[in-house]
């Protein structure tokens, strides 16, 4: 198996940890798992290996300065609402990426209820 495989399944596998940490989110996605709430994405996990929040925009900046990251960016199109999250922060801190995928959570089910949505 090479290198670039046992990543993956590495990070896949801490994707999964995440998401069994908030039970409300359902996880899809046979090639490209990601989660939804009230029919809305809220992360992703990309053939890249690598995760990509949706954040509100005050978290997103915040998010982007602190951990000194980008945009998602799939199939040639940037996700304007997603940030990629540094491996290492999903690896030695669950806990916290954990919360940031909370508030991705929360802001989608207050989307729910919005206008439009």
């Amino acid at each position: 198996m090479s290198k670039a495989t046992t990543d993956y399944a590495h990070h896949l596998a801490l994707y999964e940890k995440l998401i069994a940490a908030h039970p409300e989110a359902e996880r899809k996605g046979a090639m490209m798992p990601y989660t939804s709430l009230n029919g809305h994405m809220f992360s992703l996990f990309t053939k890249e290996g690598y995760l990509a929040l949706r954040l509100p925009s005050a978290e997103r900046e915040a998010f982007l300065k602190k951990y000194k990251t980008t945009l998602c960016e799939q199939y040639g199109v940037v996700m304007k609402e997603y940030v990629v999250a540094p491996t290492t922060q999903v690896e030695v801190k669950i806990p916290a990426c954990s919360a940031i995928e909370g508030k991705s959570c929360d802001c989608m089910a207050s989307l729910a209820g919005a206008a439009g949505w």
